[in-house]
């Protein structure tokens, strides 16, 4: 009996700290939809949101680390739980780097308005980009709640869609600014709002790399597609 009491006890701490983790996800997402919806309006009201979130955001990490080593420390889990535990560390810190990227937006967004040059800038072009990027987040947070492998595979194999449109873009932009030196200040702004997209979509991939880490115990980082399909059959 005393066993299953602190059993219960140990399930009922991981699922606090992982409902935790899915609160932050949900803060990183409102300041990622409203750093794009900044871009797409110019809105340094919409700008200012994000930056208000990030102290939020920075907060909870901390206490959900804090937490994680509170559990360790006491539990001493090992196999899945460990697993488990490690894994919602390293997306904890995958969550906030994805919510600065979002404030670097926010914060270019800031200085193109400032710039005078935001009308004359081609940031339509980045709206497929940024929609891939916060969908791959809203899907690899699903994916995490459900450690659900298969849709792991399907996000690791979608973020090559948003390199595509980075890589598109930057040609772009690039031309953009030969015809019209006036605008390089400004799209070298944009440039670095195109890079803060593609690096959320490499965090949500992250995560989905650490479903599998949970579920299978393989450490699928650095390895060929190929080889992590079969790591989940």
């Amino acid at each position: 009996m005393p066993d299953k009491h602190i059993s219960a006890q140990f399930d009922t701490e991981l699922n606090a700290v992982s409902s935790r983790l899915m609160e932050l996800g949900g803060h990183v997402e409102s300041q990622i939809h409203q750093a794009i919806y900044a871009l797409s309006q110019f809105s340094v009201d919409a700008a200012d949101q994000v930056l208000q979130i990030e102290e939020k955001v920075n907060s909870m990490e901390v206490e959900i680390d804090r937490d994680i080593a509170s559990i360790i420390g006491r539990r001493q889990p090992t196999a899945r739980d460990l697993r488990l535990l490690m894994a919602i560390s390293k997306t904890t810190a995958n969550l906030e780097r994805a919510g600065d990227e979002a404030s670097k937006i926010a914060r270019m967004v800031k200085s193109i308005i400032a710039s005078g040059a935001a009308r004359q800038l081609p940031t339509s072009d980045l709206r497929v980009a940024s929609d891939l990027a916060a969908g791959l987040l809203r899907k690899a947070l699903d994916a995490f709640a459900r450690l659900d492998t298969q849709a792991a595979v399907s996000i690791l194999k979608e973020d090559d869609l948003i390199d595509q449109e980075f890589d598109g873009f930057v040609r772009k932009l690039i031309t953009y600014m030969m015809e019209d030196p006036r605008t390089i200040s400004a799209s070298l702004d944009l440039l670095f709002v195109a890079k803060a997209i593609e690096r959320i979509g490499d965090h949500a991939k992250n995560v989905a790399e650490l479903i599998i880490y949970i579920v299978k115990g393989a450490d699928v980082r650095h390895v060929k597609m190929a080889d992590i399909e079969s790591a989940v059959q």
